[in-house]
C-alpha cells in the first residue's frame, strides 16, 4: 500500500507542477479533469446513501465556476447560475422520485463547493504578482503537511482528534501537519525570494503557512463527514494507493480558497 502511494505520487506530483509551471488553458484542464472525477465521486457516494443528485448539472456548476475563474471577462456566472438553479430544479419535479428537494440541494451543494473551492485555485494561479510561485507554495505546503501529519499519526498519533468522522485522524498528527505547514510557507517565500528577487514579507509566509495548517485538514474532515454518512472508506479507486480525486484534493481546496483571498486582501 505505501509502496504504490509513493510511487503514484512520485509520476504525479511532477505532472501537476508541470502543468501549474504551463498555467492557462494546461492548467485549467488538469483542475476541470480532477474537479469533474470528484464530482463524479461524490455523486456516486449519495446514490449509495439512496440519494440521486443530478450529475449533469453538477459538473456544469463546477466548470461555470472554472471558466469564470480562467476568463471573466464573458461575465458567465450570474445567468449561467441562475439557468443551472432552475434548470435542475425543474427536473427534480418532473422526475419526483426518491427524495426530489434532497437530491436537488445535493446536486447544487456538490458542485458549488467543488466549483468555487476550484475556482479559487484557478484565481491564485492566475494572479499577475507571483501566481505560478503562490500556487507552487501552497500545493507544496499542503503535500508536505499532509504526509507529515500521516506519519506522525501512524507513529505516534495516541489522541483521537474526531473519532466520530475519521477515526484515524490524531491531534498528534494535526500538530505536526500545523509545524511543517508553518515552516514549509516562510522556507519557499525565503526561496521565491533568493531566486527571483521578490520583496515579500517573511511574515506573511508564516501567516499564510499556518492559515493552511489550521483549515486545510477541514477539508479532509469534510470529505471524511461525506464519506462517513453513507458507510465509504474511499471517495473512489482512479488514484491507486490514494483512492479518488476527491480524496487527493479535499485539503487543497481549503487551502487554495484561504490562501487566494489572504493573497490579495493582505499581501499584493
Amino acid at each position: 500500500m505505501l509502496r504504490t502511494r509513493v510511487l503514484t505520487a512520485a509520476i504525479l506530483i511532477p505532472i501537476a507542477i508541470g502543468l501549474i509551471y504551463l498555467g492557462g488553458l494546461p492548467f485549467l484542464a488538469l483542475i476541470g479533469l480532477m474537479l469533474s472525477l470528484a464530482e463524479v465521486e461524490f455523486c456516486r457516494l449519495m446514490t449509495q446513501g439512496s440519494f440521486h443528485p443530478t450529475l449533469a448539472f453538477g459538473l456544469g456548476l463546477v466548470w461555470l465556476s472554472l471558466l469564470d475563474a480562467q476568463i471573466p471577462k464573458l461575465d458567465l456566472l450570474k445567468p449561467s447560475l441562475a439557468l443551472i438553479l432552475l434548470a435542475s430544479l425543474a427536473w427534480q419535479m418532473r422526475r419526483r422520485q426518491g427524495s426530489p428537494v434532497a437530491d436537488w440541494a445535493l446536486t447544487l451543494t456538490g458542485g458549488l463547493y467543488l466549483g468555487t473551492c476550484g475556482a479559487s485555485m484557478v484565481r491564485l494561479r492566475d494572479l499577475d504578482d507571483g501566481g505560478l510561485w503562490w500556487m507552487l507554495i501552497v500545493l507544496c505546503t499542503v503535500i508536505c503537511a499532509d504526509t507529515a501529519a500521516y506519519f506522525v499519526g501512524r507513529a505516534w498519533g495516541r489522541h483521537k482528534m474526531t473519532p466520530s468522522l475519521s477515526p484515524g485522524k490524531t491531534w498528534e498528527g494535526y500538530i505536526s501537519g500545523l509545524v511543517v505547514s508553518g515552516l514549509m510557507t516562510p522556507s519557499l517565500i525565503l526561496l521565491w525570494r533568493a531566486t527571483t528577487g521578490k520583496e515579500i514579507d517573511i511574515v506573511h509566509g508564516l501567516i499564510l503557512g499556518l492559515l493552511i495548517g489550521v483549515f486545510s485538514p477541514l477539508g479532509d474532515l469534510a470529505v471524511s463527514m461525506v464519506k462517513r454518512q453513507v458507510g465509504a472508506k474511499d471517495s473512489g479507486k482512479v488514484i491507486p494507493g490514494h483512492g479518488g480525486a476527491l480524496d487527493r484534493l479535499d485539503s487543497l481546496l481549503w487551502a487554495g480558497v484561504m490562501s487566494y483571498y489572504y493573497i490579495i486582501w493582505f499581501v499584493i
